[in-house]
């Protein structure tokens, strides 16, 4: 099974992780200076609908879709009509296409889209200009754009970036600050920041506060607090874990904190296409220990149809501390010119 995110980039003392780091060096170099030069291409263009973009500075993991699906709810909740538009990774559609979580699957669409889709209407498409035209053309009056920080193609009346309050290097949650793939970084952070208007400092439910070392990190944007927050009690009884997103380590914790009897827990590369050898090891494995299996919804969704029924979804959402603050920041980015 491959993972997502090394955890050597987040482990201060590893001393695999720092040879890595320096053979990995040079190619960090090259992937910051390619992000620099398609930042600074343009210009961006005006879909004709205020673009609030929720993005990131790292490679996954930080909880974008969700921010993303609590923002469609918010903007629904004031009677505006928001569309989501997403490049669909993991999925073979170019687009632009309109998701029917009825009909599309993990497959055509990417497991991003298909959450997304459970909110609001939903567009998948490559080249995000395309996509938003599209989603304008069939009536969105504000469009949330998931995983766009570092595309520069649309103008943005909001820009969040959304921070994992919960996986540090001490403090930092952005390891040693390395770019990929000798770190997390996808581009450096002061220049991530600079283009950002707020930070969404995502924690795990069950975390009372923020560090407030972590806060003056970012003591010249807004922090809006948000945690991940099981919808529902995980399932009763033994159960045999299993994950294939960016931080797996995450939902086995999570699982462990709602009260989960965990009995083992299975990490796969993120957005993995579960083949049917892995689900007959998941389901052999859950049969020996006589547990059931459980699973994020955002892996469950990537689950052929016949297995859904035998895999329990663990749903969360990101609930925000402050969600005035949020309404706060949508309306100015609605109101503007």
């Amino acid at each position: 099974m491959n993972f997502g995110t090394p955890r050597w980039w987040y482990e201060e003392h590893a001393s695999g992780g720092r040879a890595l780091r320096l053979l990995l060096t040079p190619f960090s170099f090259i992937w910051a200076e390619a992000t620099r030069r398609r930042l600074d291409r343009g210009p961006a263009v005006d879909p004709g609908a205020p673009v609030i973009c929720v993005g990131n500075l790292t490679m996954g993991g930080a909880g974008k879709t969700p921010v993303a699906r609590a923002i469609l709810a918010a903007l629904a909740a004031k009677g505006l009509s928001a569309a989501a538009l997403t490049r669909g990774y993991g999925g073979k559609q170019k687009g632009p296409l309109l998701v029917d979580a009825q009909t599309h699957t993990a497959a055509d669409v990417g497991d991003e889209p298909l959450l997304l889709a459970t909110v609001g209407p939903t567009w998948v498409s490559r080249d995000r200009r395309a996509g938003a035209k599209a989603a304008v053309d069939a009536g969105a009056g504000v469009i949330v754009m998931d995983d766009g920080h570092q595309n520069p193609t649309l103008q943005k009346a909001l820009s969040l970036i959304v921070v994992d309050g919960e996986t540090r290097s001490g403090e930092w949650p952005f390891g040693d600050g390395a770019v990929f793939p000798a770190g997390p970084m996808r581009e450096p952070l002061l220049r991530g920041l600079s283009r950002s208007d707020a930070v969404v400092l995502m924690l795990p439910a069950d975390m009372p506060h923020a560090d407030m070392r972590l806060l003056a990190l970012f003591q010249e944007l807004p922090v809006l607090i948000a945690r991940l927050t099981p919808l529902q009690a995980p399932p009763r009884g033994p159960q045999f874990g299993f994950a294939g997103i960016a931080k797996p380590w995450k939902v086995e914790r999570s699982l462990k904190a709602a009260g989960c009897e965990l009995v083992d827990f299975a990490p796969f590369r993120d957005h993995a296409a579960y083949s049917e050898a892995d689900l007959s090891f998941l389901a052999t494995r859950a049969a020996t220990l006589g547990a059931g299996l459980v699973t994020t919804e955002k892996d469950w969704v990537r689950l052929p149809p016949e297995w859904r029924a035998r895999v329990t979804p663990w749903p969360v959402a990101a609930v925000f501390e402050d969600p005035c603050a949020l309404d706060r920041l949508l309306d100015q980015a609605i109101s503007m010119p």
